[in-house]
């Protein structure tokens, strides 16, 4: 226990020398933009008293048709939805790569939070684009086109800076890069990754490699029966975490999700929201307000891990509210406190 005070102690150490060294360069700069300047100071802040949390995903510009709008050419993609929403937390740093096109404008959206961008790489061409589109059931989404775009020859670049992230989400990406990335920080408390039909049928067994070596599974209940081979949820999550996974989350769309740890069985309901405008980056913002949660706490219990399972649902339910980021871009934070209640008053009974 003392040894892991200790080293506890030490990283904290570690990242204030960083965090002191960092503010005194941006200050040698001589004509620096007063936005950025804040956002990295706000960033070095909270990084100073607070566990760091790494995603590796995509960012993306998403064209999306629902039957309550659409929206052309909006900023997303996995690694965008979990930092946004993980923000609301702990700082997050971002691996991902964008196109010539990704503009100022686009980067504005992520300032003001403590979103470390150092380690998103502009590259030559255009940023990846997804087209879809919702019919009534607005669980399932049909696309219409993928332009891969940079995102096709990606190789995750982590900055050293990024090394010593407590905590680790791997996008819905190669295995192979998944593993890549992971190899890296063999110290992180948790590592979870996302995974979908196309590499479980890709890829198998470099998927397994990967499933191995993490702590956490989040996947959805198709794709769950589909890796596991399993007819229903339990033998599906019991076949996963034979593969490696200790806890396996299996998100239900509208009918919320489901843990499973051991012989623990923990499941979170979808709030009832009137209307559902986007559900693109549900999934995405579940698993960081999921991830989100525990990294500001630096707790891994059972009981935390629950608790953080209800913040998952909630930041969800405001992603699903309007299209793309809008909804998630101006969360109050008194908002989430009081949908966490509203979800515990649901959900309470006596026994």
């Amino acid at each position: 226990m003392a040894t892991a005070k200790r080293h506890r102690s030490a990283r904290s150490w570690r990242r204030s020398e960083k965090c002191s060294t960092a503010f005194v360069e941006i200050f040698r700069q001589e004509s620096v933009n007063l936005a950025r300047l804040l956002s990295l100071v706000f960033i070095l802040f909270w990084k100073g008293f607070n566990v760091s949390l790494l995603v590796v995903g995509s960012v993306a510009f998403d064209s999306i048709r629902t039957p309550y709008g659409q929206a052309e050419m909006i900023p997303g993609g996995s690694a965008s939805y979990f930092a946004v929403t993980a923000s609301y937390f702990t700082p997050v740093n971002v691996v991902a790569v964008v196109g010539e096109d990704f503009g100022e404008q686009h980067l504005r959206l992520f300032q003001g939070r403590p979103i470390d961008l150092s380690g998103l790489e502009r590259a030559p061409g255009k940023t990846f684009l997804w087209r879809g589109e919702y019919s009534s059931d607005m669980n399932e989404a049909r696309t219409l086109e993928t332009q891969l775009n940079v995102f096709e020859s990606f190789a995750p670049k982590i900055p050293a800076a990024y090394l010593d992230s407590e905590f680790l989400f791997l996008g819905n990406i190669d295995p192979v890069l998944q593993l890549h990335v992971r190899k890296q920080l063999p110290r992180a408390r948790l590592a979870a990754c996302d995974t979908m039909n196309f590499w479980i049928t890709g890829k198998p067994a470099e998927l397994k490699k990967t499933l191995a070596s993490v702590d956490a599974l989040i996947i959805n209940e198709g794709e769950a029966r589909m890796l596991s081979g399993a007819d229903t949820l339990r033998r599906a999550a019991a076949g996963i975490q034979s593969l490696g996974p200790r806890i396996v989350i299996v998100k239900r769309g509208e009918h919320g999700a489901c843990f499973f740890e051991g012989k623990s069985i923990f499941f979170v309901p979808a709030f009832p929201l009137e209307e559902v405008r986007d559900p693109t980056g549900a999934g995405d913002s579940f698993a960081g307000g999921f991830m989100g949660y525990i990294a500001r706490h630096g707790n891994t219990s059972e009981a935390h891990l629950r608790r953080a399972l209800v913040y998952g649902s909630v930041m969800a339910s405001f992603a699903v509210e309007q299209f793309g980021l809008e909804r998630l871009l101006r969360i109050e934070r008194q908002e989430i406190e009081e949908r966490f209640q509203d979800f515990k008053a649901m959900t309470h009974f006596d026994v």
